[in-house]
């Protein structure tokens, strides 16, 4: 296995720290101290903790995508189930750490969105992409008869993102797979029958 660079090193770990405490809550002395690294190191690679934040976003999204692929695009699973895998997977990752962290995009959108545009002009970008694939996957569940011809999956593709990062929200306060199990619940057996 190849040895981390500083700059892989600060952004690994600097995801995990900023994941854990939050963006405003993880000083840049926490995300070197955690890498490993001398703290001059993080001002080599990064011109400001914004910077940083979009970097981490992206490699956060990195997985994000993985799971997509392994999920809402995986053609070897019914569209429906392929909409459930990602579900369960989503409540999977979520749990690694029993449900404290909550979705690193959510996390970033309450806190950083009202004083980065960058960052959330990143963020609308990356819920639009996971809207897409989720509208996607409904408009091939409506070619394979799952769902009816008329079926609006824009439009619901949008409610599942919202709801889900909703979800996913109480299901860090709760520190609980609940919310999004119900959320799964209601979709599955109200909306998309």
């Amino acid at each position: 296995m190849a040895k981390l660079s500083n700059r892989d090193r600060i952004l690994t770990a600097g995801l995990a720290v900023v994941h854990a405490r939050g963006y405003a809550g993880a000083s840049v002395r926490d995300i070197v101290h955690a890498a490993g690294v001398p703290q001059g190191t993080f001002t080599n690679h990064f011109t400001s903790k914004e910077e940083f934040g979009l970097e981490i976003i992206d490699l956060y999204f990195a997985k994000g995508r993985e799971l997509m692929a392994q999920t809402l695009r995986n053609e070897g699973l019914s569209p429906l189930a392929r909409l459930r895998a990602y579900i369960d997977a989503n409540v999977a990752r979520l749990s690694e750490d029993q449900m404290c962290n909550g979705c690193l995009f959510g996390n970033f959108t309450a806190e950083a969105s009202d004083h980065s545009d960058l960052i959330r002009d990143r963020l609308l970008t990356i819920f639009a992409d996971v809207q897409q694939s989720i509208a996607e996957c409904l408009t091939s569940a409506v070619t394979a008869g799952e769902l009816p011809a008329d079926f609006k999956c824009a439009e619901v593709a949008g409610f599942i993102v919202s709801s889900l990062q909703g979800a996913n929200l109480l299901s860090k306060a709760e520190r609980s797979p609940a919310p999004i199990e119900r959320f799964a619940q209601v979709l599955f057996t109200q909306v998309l029958r």
